[in-house]
């Protein structure tokens, strides 16, 4: 199989985005894996070459070369002015460019040109001030793309998933929020993820939402009513799935690396969690949408912007994971 083509979008430009894709582009092994497009103005890739010190080559070609594109090239746009950068500040010019990249590399890969998208930290102020006009990207993507199935952020470290029944709500809702279904989908998008990412037959812890998985009721009777029977169900669809475990000890099992997927109930339920085990290899996945998307999971970091501080870590593990997607999804597509 030749090797998959990954559209890369800078981020925002006023964050740590251009200098980490200068970094990426640089790394050991990157044009071994996958050949890369970049999509953006010439001069963001220019300010990241700039802030990391490197050279990022700016192969340009026209969007009818793309498909015979190999190494690294660059496909120019024009979606914000060099003066109008603004170094760790929230501007609408920030958020416009950030929306407009993601476009034409969503463009790209509906059209088949380009296997996967990585995208640079976005910055959810800057975006909702240019338009945004969704709960986050992922939102977003799905509403671009016009899919209306199932999707979720996914969020990774190392071998390690997680997904989660309930995400951007109040803590107060999650209870209400907890459903059979929502818990049904949850596993799915954990275990056609991992498939995905080449595990054959992906191990799925489910966290319990109660202290003590609800102490048999004690405590609440969510994870008899509603989790125990979801979990019965994905097992009798053949599916490696246990649970409900206490939401103290689950992580537990999974750094001890004895499940490959924990679902979670709640946002912070995992990605407290998560981050305190390599919130500097953690990567975001766009689960359940017909193209791969990742990125890194932490944020635009304007507090070290423009200063060559980035660690390139997670956007390196970012990029190795979209491989593998890009991979699966490119042999599904030549079959179908």
């Amino acid at each position: 199989m030749t090797k998959p083509r990954i559209a890369i979008v800078p981020g925002d430009p006023s964050g740590i985005g251009p200098e980490l894709i200068a970094k990426l582009v640089n790394d050991e092994g990157i044009l071994d894996a996958a050949n890369v497009l970049l999509v953006g103005d010439s001069h963001l890739w220019q300010r990241g070459a700039e802030q990391s010190d490197l050279e990022v080559p700016l192969n340009t070609i026209s969007e009818d070369d793309i498909a015979e594109q190999s190494g690294i090239s660059h496909l120019e746009q024009d979606t914000i002015d060099a003066a109008d950068i603004r170094i760790a500040e929230v501007t609408v010019a920030g958020g416009t460019t950030s929306l407009r990249c993601l476009d034409k590399a969503l463009d790209l890969a509906q059209e088949g040109l380009v296997d996967g998208v990585l995208f640079g930290p976005f910055n959810k102020a800057a975006m909702t001030s240019a338009g945004l006009n969704a709960e986050d990207e992922h939102k977003y993507m799905a509403r671009y793309l016009g899919y209306e199935g199932y999707h979720s952020e996914i969020n990774v470290l190392d071998e390690l998933m997680t997904t989660r029944v309930t995400s951007h709500i109040g803590l107060k809702d999650v209870a209400a929020n907890i459903s059979e279904e929502g818990i049904l989908k949850a596993v799915n998008l954990a275990n056609d993820a991992l498939r995905k990412a080449g595990k054959a037959r992906p191990s799925i812890a489910v966290a319990a939402l109660n202290p003590h998985a609800g102490d048999n009721g004690k405590f609440g009777r969510e994870e008899i009513d509603i989790l125990e029977p979801a979990v019965k169900k994905a097992q009798e669809k053949q599916m490696d799935v246990t649970g409900p475990w206490p939401s103290d000890t689950v992580f537990l099992k999974a750094k001890r690396g004895e499940v490959d997927a924990v679902v979670t109930m709640y946002h912070d339920q995992g990605q407290i969690a998560i981050k305190l085990m390599g919130f500097e290899r953690g990567v975001t996945v766009a689960g359940g949408l017909p193209i791969p998307v990742a990125t890194p999971a932490h944020g635009t970091a304007f507090d070290i912007a423009g200063q060559n501080k980035a660690n390139l870590g997670a956007t390196r593990q970012a990029f190795d994971l979209l491989v593998r997607m890009a991979k699966t999804h490119r042999a599904e597509r030549s079959a179908a």
